[in-house]
């Protein structure tokens, strides 16, 4: 994870400053983070246990515990997050983006991406998923159990609905969260798994493992926008436009060696709406675009992804001006508005491998 400090010292900002690209300064961040965990409890669904084969029922509820970022104007030490102070006000509250997190990581494995999501003015909740994070999969004892995956677009879009139902109501399980997410802008995002289960519930036609349609699942939830960053279809249901689609961001390295960019690239070719961004990252692999390792690709990421959410949950203007804004600096990245996204014809040929950075 890259430090905050020296995020400041590379781009040159101020403390709570935004990264600044040519020019183009996404809104100064006036919040610090608070971090808080809530703990929710689906007892509506079967929850399938992908650990023996065939998969069995693993129990009749399913506890999700979330990790949740939120904006707070408590003065902190530059670049630092703080438990439980008091969370900022907002008139209708702040914008809300459910983060899924990829295979054996925890949310805190991208704390700079999502911390710089929160200064932005945006809430953060961040479900830890049974069995695909890295302490469940230790606990395991090395049995295969990442097709927990299909169960996770149900947990997204139950998060989304305890924290809006948190948010307008007091509740004992979550009580921080009073007042605190405007229900008609809420945003998805998610990385490697995390991202193909975001994509499963915004975007896949079909059915989930319970035999539930993706789009019963979204009901009743104003998702605007997704960003998926290396991920993918899921290979078996069709993903197809369903007027209103969520506004799409999709985020691929060519030189990703776990998740090969035609896949990606599917997904985008699939989906034939006019809201849709491409994002190649020219040379970064699998998670240092998203964990800060890979400075100049996380700064693209950050700021992009930022200008994306003002752009499709805030209403800001112009969303022409994205595609430009994503494309500053071309050895590092290059930015695709509607059509087919990057002209691959003969993708790059990389190993396989998913494994450390």
């Amino acid at each position: 994870m890259i430090a905050p400090l020296f995020l400041q010292s590379l781009f040159g900002l101020s403390p709570g400053a935004l990264p600044t690209l040519h020019g183009h300064t996404s809104q100064p961040a006036t919040y610090s983070v608070g971090v808080m965990r809530c703990t929710f409890v689906d007892r509506s669904r079967g929850v399938l246990n992908y650990s023996t084969n065939p998969p069995t029922t693993l129990s009749t509820s399913r506890t999700v515990i979330t990790e949740i970022r939120y904006p707070t104007t408590v003065t902190l030490a530059s670049g630092t997050e703080s438990s439980g102070p008091p969370p900022a006000q907002r008139s209708g509250g702040f914008p809300m983006i459910v983060f899924a997190h990829g295979y054996d990581v925890t949310p805190d494995t991208y704390a700079s991406l999502l911390d710089a999501w929160v200064k932005a003015g945006f809430v953060v909740a961040a479900p830890l998923f049974p069995d695909e994070n890295k302490f469940e999969v230790a606990a395991q004892h090395q049995a295969n159990t990442e097709n927990d995956l299909w169960n996770e677009p149900a947990d997204i879009a139950f998060v989304a609905g305890q924290m809006v139902k948190a948010s307008a109501a007091s509740s004992p399980r979550c009580p921080t969260v009073r007042g605190l997410v405007n229900p008609s802008q809420l945003g998805l995002a998610g990385h490697s798994d995390g991202a193909t289960a975001v994509a499963m519930l915004s975007y896949a036609r079909g059915n989930d493992p319970q035999g539930v349609s993706y789009q019963t699942l979204r009901a009743g939830l104003s998702i605007r926008a997704s960003v998926v960053m290396s991920g993918k279809e899921d290979g078996v249901n069709p993903y197809e436009p369903l007027v209103p689609d969520p506004a799409l961001l999709v985020v691929q390295s060519a030189a990703d060696q776990c998740n090969p960019v035609g896949l990606s690239m599917k997904l985008y070719r699939d989906l034939h709406q006019s809201k849709k961004w491409f994002l190649e990252l020219r040379t970064a692999h699998h998670l240092p675009p998203f964990d800060g390792v890979d400075i100049p690709a996380f700064g693209v990421v950050a700021r992009t992804s930022i200008r994306f959410f003002q752009i499709t949950l805030q209403g800001a203007v112009p969303t022409s001006g994205l595609t430009a804004y994503g494309s500053q600096l071309p050895r590092v990245a290059h930015m695709f508005y509607a059509g087919k996204g990057p002209d691959m014809a003969n993708p790059p040929t990389v190993p396989s491998s998913c494994g450390p950075n």
